[in-house]
């Protein structure tokens, strides 16, 4: 069982920054790939952003049309965590943010992850 716990969010300006944070309760999760999506309210859990299990120190990462070359999500060298740091926030950022592991692959499908944290809100007034 793995307990992922986000953290990080809160309350910015458009065109302000963010980092979110990801963590696994009393292990690491190398053997995991991770990844980030995000909720509204009244829409669907959407993706934004995962990251490959390490090769060495090579990393593979998607993102979200919609938050590319804003966004960039990376794993600490421990395996301990997954970073999502987020530049340049609009309004229609604002969601709750999840992260979630699977031992399948990176995948933009929340289907695909097995392990969701409780979520962190990040809100982005205009």
């Amino acid at each position: 069982q793995v307990q992922l716990v986000e953290s990080g969010g809160g309350l910015v300006q458009a065109g302000g920054s963010l980092r979110l944070s990801c963590v696994a309760s009393g292990r690491t999760f190398s053997s995991y790939a991770m990844g980030w999506f995000r909720q509204a309210p009244g829409k669907e859990r959407e993706f934004v952003s995962a990251i490959s299990r390490g090769r060495g120190n090579t990393y593979y990462a998607d993102y979200a049309d919609s938050v590319k070359g804003r966004f960039t999500i990376s794993r600490d060298n421990a395996d301990t965590a997954v970073f999502l740091q987020m530049n340049s926030l609009k309004p229609e950022d604002t969601a709750v943010y999840y992260c979630a592991a699977t031992l399948r692959g990176r995948s933009p499908s929340p289907y695909e992850y097995d392990y969701w944290g409780q979520g962190t809100q990040v809100t982005v007034s205009s």
